[in-house]
């Protein structure tokens, strides 16, 4: 009954402000700092409505405020309060944490600041010193979506594997504890903790990169690790780890996945029900993703692309649901999790809701795994329906690209109708929030290829290789689209849409003052009516916003909160995004209040000058095999064919001087700087085939402009 009578009390205390002008009294607060936050704090947030306690404010994970002196008619009267500088112009994705007085929030390189949240002032600050060349270790940046607060703790999972104690008053390190232990491998954490029955919970990434998935469960007090849950099958030499795995291998073929490692990583999402103590977590895709390499007389492969119920002290299985079996796509259910209360067919229903990058939303009854409701909310071309008595997806056979000789476009491809930015329910509107996107993929199998190591890519597709002709670029780019949509669970279907012309949007925040909040990758936040969708706020924030925002209230003020700057996904997106929505990489926490008076420093100003490029020295032969390895192995990061991004240089305009040393980059002269050495992988003349395709992309793009200005 805790999500009823929790209804119950959001709905008749927001009604009760939003009639009085006035929010909820916050129960009184520990001293500054202290950050005692315990399960009972947590179960009872609507209790301190001002405090944002957990990644998702409550275990629930609603990302819904229950403050509402920030309402739809006066909303347009926010103003900036206080901007604070973080330290690295790239991924940042963190939900900030405010409690007993301090913001805590986290950027790239998993740096945390702790910050007073009323005027923005530095309290401390805590860098894990992450070497700055592990970035070629992850798929998509190096990235952290923020922290977790524990009676006087804070918990941070580091880019490099290391779960790291700090108290909360001084940020002096408590505890460290290595959750990824094998090195060969390529695992990265970029996830927010989450604590449970004095348990910190944390999973990983790498599955591009040939990792085993799994998450595990570490003692607050001491990081001594109390369980590991596994998500896929390991070396079958070895007997399974637990009758979970056992279930699992007999859904896996061929003697290959292991040697890939799997998948399966817990990345991002978790949930928690007090009541049935039960744990959820979202699991990832397959390594590769090519499922006829991975394993290539079919199976489920469970348990990739699941959702998966755990017991929390033991980290026992109890149910999963697979929404994508023998995930081919990169259809990860790492997606935001959300638990609620709906009324389905007339009854009340405890239900975990899900919008995985597949482009179907899910409803599943909690306690049970059942499959209560599923629809598609964007494009969706792999599959026609959801068989709701099967639970199973009707797949379209021509989508099963690893089995056809011809490259497939379909719908969504792996950046996916929504990626990792965190929805939100309003218990008021009884609506959804998702950032969607519209964004397809030419799939083309790669059947041959093999493990190779830690740091190189394993999807069983070649490398993304995008059109070199502005015009066909254009055209492209054009399929890719994003928007902000509200979604009724218990009908499945859209109630209204806001349309974006990029795809790779920010993540959202419902509040009882009627409103939804999203930041934007053209460099935009953005305040929504929720019931309608109605744009009454809309403010620069001079970069490109992807994290989700919050909400908070100190001194009978409210606040909202976000992370704003570029990284974290694919340099498709990118360099699209950034390019055409004209927004550097400028990484700040920005904060808003009514009537708020602060103002941003002016946009750094983007370079435009090309320099010259060199000479272009090489035959067709060398620069088609230069154009092959640079989207091998340089591409994820400066972005593919050279269509680089505001966060990465792109390297059309490398400056003579950098062309000089060219070879002594690659070699590791700029490691400090994030940019590892790649000879373990290139010989020398495969540094010069590589050089010489930058050339002619430079020489490319002095032409096009050339023919621009004649226009």
């Amino acid at each position: 009954m805790r999500d009823s009578v929790r209804l119950a009390c959001v709905v008749a205390c927001a009604s009760m402000s939003l009639a009085t002008g006035q929010g909820w009294t916050a129960a009184p607060a520990p001293a500054t700092g202290s950050a005692q936050v315990d399960a009972k704090r947590i179960i009872d947030a609507d209790r301190e409505p001002g405090s944002w306690m957990s990644t998702g404010r409550t275990y629930d994970e609603q990302r819904f405020s229950p403050l509402a002196k920030i309402t739809t008619r006066n909303v347009k009267d926010l103003g900036l309060a206080w901007s604070y500088r973080l330290d690295v112009d790239r991924a940042t994705e963190a939900t900030p944490i405010v409690v007993d007085g301090v913001m805590y929030v986290t950027g790239a390189f998993s740096i945390l600041s702790a910050l007073d949240p009323v005027t923005g002032a530095e309290l401390w600050k805590f860098d894990p010193k992450v070497s700055r060349d592990k970035g070629r270790d992850g798929c998509c940046d190096v990235a952290n979506r923020g922290v977790a607060v524990w009676k006087g703790k804070v918990f941070l999972g580091a880019y490099d594997g290391r779960l790291i104690a700090l108290d909360s008053k001084s940020g002096k390190p408590l505890w460290v504890t290595d959750t990824t232990p094998d090195k060969t491998r390529s695992y990265t954490v970029t996830g927010a903790p989450r604590v449970v029955n004095g348990k910190v919970i944390i999973g990983n990434g790498g599955a591009e990169l040939g990792v085993r998935g799994f998450v595990a469960a570490y003692d607050t007090d001491t990081g001594k690790q109390l369980w590991k849950f596994f998500t896929v099958p390991g070396d079958p030499r070895y007997p399974p780890e637990s009758e979970a795995m056992k279930r699992a291998k007999a859904t896996w073929t061929g003697d290959n996945f292991w040697k890939f490692g799997g998948g399966g990583t817990v990345w991002d999402s978790m949930a928690y029900d007090p009541d049935l103590d039960l744990l959820y977590i979202g699991v990832g895709n397959g390594s590769p993703w090519n499922r006829k390499l991975r394993s290539p007389d079919g199976g489920d492969n469970l348990f990739l692309s699941s959702i998966v119920a755990l017991k929390a002290n033991t980290g026992e299985y109890v149910w999963h649901y697979q929404t994508t079996p023998g995930d081919t796509w990169d259809y990860t259910a790492t997606q935001h999790i959300i638990l609620a209360e709906l009324t389905i067919k007339g009854q009340p229903r405890k239900v975990l809701m899900q919008a995985p990058k597949n482009g179907f939303f899910y409803v599943i009854d909690r306690a049970s795994g059942k499959l209560l409701g599923a629809d598609k909310f964007a494009k969706a071309t792999w599959a026609s329906h959801v068989d709701l008595k099967t639970g199973r997806p009707v797949e379209n056979p021509e989508a099963d690209w690893a089995n056809v000789k011809e490259p497939q476009l379909v719908y969504p491809g792996p950046i996916g109708a929504h990626n990792w930015q965190p929805m939100s329910f309003s218990p008021l509107t009884r609506l959804v929030y998702i950032p969607s996107n519209e964004a397809p993929a030419l799939y083309t199998p790669n059947n041959e290829q093999r493990f190779t190591g830690r740091g190189a890519w394993h999807l069983g597709m070649p490398p993304v290789d995008l059109p070199e002709d502005a015009k066909t670029l254009k055209d492209v780019l054009g399929l890719f689209k994003g928007s902000l949509l509200a979604w009724d669970p218990v009908a499945q279907r859209e109630v209204w849409r806001q349309p974006y012309p990029y795809i790779n949007n920010g993540g959202v925040l419902s509040t009882a003052g009627g409103l939804v909040f999203q930041g934007t990758a053209d460099g935009r936040f953005l305040a929504y009516s929720a019931d309608k969708g109605s744009r009454l706020w809309d403010v620069a924030a001079n970069t490109g916003v992807i994290a989700a925002p919050i909400s908070y209230e100190i001194g009978g003020e409210q606040y909202v909160t976000v992370a704003a700057g570029w990284g974290g996904g694919a340099p498709l997106v990118l360099g699209a995004v950034s390019s055409s929505g004209d927004v550097g990489s400028e990484a700040r926490v920005l904060t808003y209040k009514l009537g708020g008076k602060a103002t941003l420093p002016a946009p750094r100003p983007r370079p435009t000058a090309l320099p010259e490029p060199p000479a272009l020295t090489a035959d067709a032969a060398m620069i088609d095999k230069g154009r092959a390895l640079y989207n091998g192995h340089c591409g994820m990061c400066h972005g593919p064919s050279t269509v680089g991004s505001s966060v990465l240089p792109d390297l059309r305009y490398l400056t003579p001087d950098k062309h000089q040393i060219f070879a002594g980059i690659l070699a590791g002269a700029f490691a400090p700087q994030g940019m590892p050495s790649f000879m373990d992988v290139l010989t020398a003349p495969d540094v010069d085939a590589i050089h010489q395709y930058i050339i002619k992309r430079a020489h490319d793009l002095k032409k096009e402009r050339a023919e621009e200005a004649t226009r």
